[in-house]
C-alpha cells in the first residue's frame, strides 16, 4: 500500500528568508520552485536523501498554509505517504473508517495526485496520499 515517505511539507513565511538554511546550511540541493494556483502556494522541491521536503509559502492570506501559520506558526504542515492507485487507497481508507479531507485526488505540487486524510484521524498529523505518474 505505502511505497516510501514520499516528502514533508513544512509550512514557511518566505521561501526567500529560510531557503539559505536549507540549501547553504544543510547542503540540501534545491530541485525547483513551483507556484500551485489552486492552492494558492509556492513550493520549494528539496532532495533529502530518498524524501524530498516541499517547503511551503502562503501566496495569498486565504491559503490553506497561511490559515495554519496564522494559527500554530511555522514548521511541519504534513507528511506525504508515496502511494500506487490513489483511488483505490482512498476507499480503502474510507471503508477502514478514515474520515478523509478529500473524497476525490486532486492536483497537488509536482504533478501529483493528492488526497488529505483528516488529522484527527492519524493523532494530530495531517497525513497525504500522493502518487505521481512516471
Amino acid at each position: 500500500m505505502i511505497k516510501k515517505v514520499d516528502h514533508i511539507g513544512i509550512a514557511v513565511k518566505s521561501l526567500t528568508d529560510v531557503l539559505p538554511f536549507y540549501t547553504d546550511v544543510l547542503g540540501l540541493p534545491l530541485l525547483k520552485i513551483e507556484e500551485v494556483e489552486s492552492q494558492k502556494v509556492k513550493v520549494a522541491f528539496l532532495q533529502a536523501g530518498e524524501t524530498k521536503l516541499e517547503l511551503l509559502e502562503p501566496v495569498s492570506s486565504e491559503s490553506t498554509i497561511a490559515k495554519f501559520i496564522d494559527k500554530r506558526g511555522e514548521g511541519i504542515h504534513h507528511v506525504a505517504l508515496g502511494v500506487e492507485s490513489i483511488e483505490a487507497r482512498i476507499r480503502e481508507m474510507k471503508e477502514k473508517g478514515i474520515r478523509m479531507i478529500d473524497e476525490e485526488p486532486r492536483p497537488g505540487a509536482g504533478g501529483a495526485q493528492i488526497a488529505f486524510m483528516h488529522p484527527k484521524a492519524a493523532s494530530g498529523v495531517l497525513v497525504e496520499l500522493c502518487e505521481k505518474k512516471g
